[in-house]
């Protein structure tokens, strides 16, 4: 695992938190900004797992 996969995992439960935060109390915005949140966290660990994978590829040969 690499640090993009972490912070990206990271990234998504923070933004999960924070949009459940929001709307407990009724904060769209906040909902808003955990829901755009998880997506970067989501984006930032596939970014990490392609290079993960490109690194295991280049070990195999």
């Amino acid at each position: 695992m690499n640090k993009d996969q972490v912070n990206g995992s990271l990234k998504d439960a923070a933004g999960k938190v924070r949009e459940q935060a929001g709307k407990l109390v009724g904060n769209q915005e906040q909902e808003a900004k955990g829901a755009a949140q998880q997506v970067e966290g989501k984006v930032q660990k596939g970014y990490g797992n392609a290079k993960e994978n490109v690194k295991d590829g280049i070990d195999k040969l």
